[in-house]
């Protein structure tokens, strides 16, 4: 089902989340419209979006760098993955 793109499920997943984060950002704004807009994180006045954008693209520095400095596993990484998170999405 997936050799098409030689995806492994693992990468599958990933997407998953992502296309389910957004579409749970979707309807957040549809019910709760505005944004929510506040200071964020590194002082940026952020919506939902921005938040979860910097989540994304930060989590994604936090692995490459694990994985230059230290490499597998990759559990050290995902925990401090989730603590960014919380970090960007914690109200300020």
């Amino acid at each position: 089902m997936l050799g098409w793109m030689a995806w492994t499920w693992p990468t599958a997943l990933l997407f998953v989340g992502i296309f389910s984060a957004v579409g749970f950002l979707t309807f957040l704004e549809i019910r709760y419209p505005g944004g929510d807009a506040r200071q964020g994180v590194l002082g940026l006045t952020t919506t939902r979006g921005d938040r979860l954008f910097i989540t994304l693209l930060g989590a994604a520095y936090i692995f490459l760098a694990w994985l230059g400095l230290i490499g597998y596993p990759l559990w050290g990484a995902l925990g401090l993955s989730l603590a960014w998170c919380v970090f960007c999405f914690w109200k300020v």
